[in-house]
């Protein structure tokens, strides 16, 4: 399988350029997903020379088997937490599992929050046209947990924006968003890594880095 991608910033770049020519009313504000969505999200944020933000939300993984997405929880007031029915009932994983293990994700949500906004509150999304972008969707649990949590806020114009996609994901996904941006549905799709030439695993150094990059570009 060849990778459609370098890295996340190439990808970032190319998304940027396709929002672009959407011609999306102002005023724009990108959210990120840390981690992995921050390098994307950063890059797209210099094509359109808008805000970039962090939109913090962790994956709940099945019983015994961490890595497959059960449900997301988002942060909020109250937090937005998105159960997958289907996996839910393939694993066992009941409500007062999925309850648990999202007070623990709730934790470093909030360790994450102190680190990366450093006392900051989060961006006020009412009336903006706001894109949520990670680097890629594969379940899809992660992102909608984000949208639905951005939804709450009342955005003037929710987009979804991805650089590739499962395409069966995709398609259940796009009444989420007002907009849905992907570059890429390859087939078959098994991770999104693989359509990376380089997808290193992002930490906080990077995704503050990031931030300090996206906001002196906006006094450029």
């Amino acid at each position: 399988m060849s990778e459609l991608f370098a890295d996340r910033r190439e990808a970032g770049t190319a998304l940027g350029k396709a929002l672009l020519a959407l011609r999306l009313p102002g005023p724009i504000l990108v959210l990120a997903l840390p981690r992995g969505g921050v390098p994307v999200g950063a890059a797209i944020a210099r094509v359109l020379h808008a805000p970039l933000g962090l939109l913090l939300v962790r994956k709940i993984g099945a019983p015994g088997q961490p890595e497959l997405a059960v449900a997301a929880v988002a942060e909020g007031t109250p937090p937005e937490i998105v159960i997958d029915a289907e996996v839910q009932a393939l694993t066992g994983a009941d409500a007062r599992y999925i309850e648990a293990t999202a007070q623990r994700e709730l934790i470093e949500i909030a360790r994450r929050q102190q680190v990366y906004r450093q006392g900051r509150g989060a961006p006020d999304v009412a009336g903006r046209t706001v894109i949520v972008v990670d680097d890629g969707i594969a379940t899809g649990s992660t992102m909608r947990a984000a949208l639905k949590a951005v939804r709450r806020q009342r955005p003037a114009l929710l987009v979804m924006a991805v650089p590739v996609a499962a395409a069966d994901t995709l398609r259940a996904m796009r009444n989420e968003a007002d907009h849905v941006v992907c570059l890429a549905q390859p087939s078959p799709f098994h991770a999104v890594g693989l359509h990376y030439a380089d997808f290193h695993q992002v930490d906080d150094d990077e995704v503050l880095a990031a931030l300090q990059d996206a906001a002196r570009a906006r006094l450029l």
